[in-house]
């Protein structure tokens, strides 16, 4: 239990709870994380951590005791080392869930260990499916003040099982993630390697004030749409020093599907993401979109490291999504053996159900690329923006890339415009136009313009 507590002192990488943001570097804010004042270990719950036992009754049953501990201070919630099997259970307020070094949460193989929730409302169906989706193994709904962190201890998934019945088409709602907090603040992931999710390994949706923080994602190269990181029309997150090896996309943004996500009206804002190391066998490293439907906007991303993908950078959305992809800075990047380095699409993308209105058109805007080296690139950008809302201040800079293939064949455009310094190879002639590059600084606050409606989640 010494173990935990010093780990937590020396946890002072953390979001500032409540408070808006002034510059574009959300990752410099930090508040130390205090060990909670009281402390329990699963094991005092009756369960064994042999990989055998269930141990879902265990791990709500301690959750319902440290709620008398919301008011004085909060708690913790200790897993020694061991194989500790569950199904889903919820979180509570002012809880630190704290993984030892040598702890494993076992994710069940039985579908019926994770019980079914509603959609979520700026989605209005499974991501998959039509109707409900299967609750995530570890689950917040309207909390605050929330640790999931640990010495390096690991949650695991066994998505294996998901992903064969996600292929053969035999599942009945969409496959669930392994954290997922609704409408939650305050919420630190860190310290912690994820295994084999069924699908997203940690999603934030309408949460606020999130800081995820050396943090090791892994799912296989042919593991179908597993994705790492997917913050969700969530406001102020900070994702730092993460290592994220996935079959997709491995971090995602998004913000609600089609006429859905247009309604509900909460964007993803004030992301600030640097210094993570990226690779996606059959998506995207760093995607936005395509459900995009309530806008992303403010955007910081520096320092990254692309390897061994399909595609580095992405922007994506489709006529039918309305919202907007805008205020993007991005710089800093290297990347290695990757199959495009960078698209832009306004053509990617199902809809959620034959509602949509077709009119309601994406806007995509103030996108700035700069300082990025390649090798070993096949394709250097693919831009094709919609006719009826092109693409606009697509701006690159210091950009370059050693290609795999002939030079000509290295930019694809159409229906986008924007300017370009210093690029090789030499992009197409509708990014030699227009106003120079913005840089990261001259973004200046990405404090988000106007008043942001968080809604009403669906009930978990």
């Amino acid at each position: 239990m010494l173990v935990a507590l010093l780990l937590l002192l020396s946890l002072s990488r953390a979001i500032e709870a409540g408070g808006e943001e002034s510059d574009a570097r959300l990752c410099d804010s930090k508040v130390a994380l205090d060990p909670r004042p009281h402390s329990v270990s699963i094991t005092e719950f009756g369960a064994v951590g042999d990989g055998k036992t269930l141990n879902t009754i265990a791990f709500q049953n301690a959750i319902f005791y440290l709620k008398s501990f919301v008011d004085k201070g909060g708690a913790q919630l200790y897993v020694p080392p061991g194989r500790w099997l569950t199904g889903s259970f919820n979180l509570t307020n002012h809880l630190t869930l704290f993984l030892e070094k040598g702890a494993v949460v076992v994710g069940s193989q039985d579908p019926t260990h994770w019980g079914v929730v509603e959609p979520l409302p700026s989605y209005g169906r499974g991501i998959e499916l039509p109707g409900g989706r299967y609750r995530s193994l570890i689950n917040g709904y309207m909390l605050d003040d929330v640790v999931i962190t640990g010495d390096n201890g690991t949650i695991d998934g066994q998505g294996s099982a998901w992903w064969g019945w996600f292929a053969d088409k035999s599942l009945n709602y969409s496959r669930p993630h392994l954290v997922e907090l609704v409408s939650s603040k305050s919420i630190v992931v860190s310290n912690l390697t994820f295994l084999n999710a069924p699908a997203y390994s940690v999603h934030p949706v309408y949460c606020s004030d999130v800081h995820i923080q050396n943090i090791s994602v892994y799912a296989p190269p042919e593991s179908p749409f597993t994705v790492g990181i997917a913050p969700d029309s969530s406001h102020n997150v900070c994702i730092e020093d993460c290592t994220v090896r996935t079959g997709y996309d491995s971090i995602t943004l998004k913000s609600g599907w089609d006429e859905y996500g247009i309604s509900y009206h909460v964007p993803t804002s004030n992301l600030h993401i640097r210094r993570v190391h990226l690779e996606s066998s059959t998506g995207s490293t760093i995607a936005f979109g395509s459900e995009m439907s309530g806008g992303i906007s403010h955007v910081h991303i520096e320092e990254a490291q692309i390897y061994h993908s399909f595609t580095g950078v992405d922007f994506r959305t489709t006529r039918g999504r309305g919202g907007f992809i805008t205020d993007i800075s991005i710089t800093d990047l290297d990347m290695e053996d990757v199959n495009r380095a960078f698209r832009a699409t306004g053509q990617w993308g199902t809809h959620a159900d034959d509602n949509f209105d077709p009119l309601a058109l994406p806007v995509v805007s103030r996108i700035s690329i700069c300082d990025v080296a390649g090798r070993h690139i096949a394709q250097a950008g693919e831009f094709s923006g919609i006719m009826e809302s092109p693409f606009t201040d697509l701006c690159l800079s210091n950009i370059t890339l050693s290609l795999d293939s002939e030079p000509s064949d290295s930019w694809t455009c159409s229906d986008v415009s924007g300017y370009s310094y210093l690029v090789s190879p030499e992009p197409c002639t509708q990014l030699q136009t227009g106003k120079p590059c913005v840089n990261s600084s001259s973004l200046g606050s990405i404090h988000d313009q106007g008043h942001i409606n968080t809604g009403e989640a669906a009930a978990m």
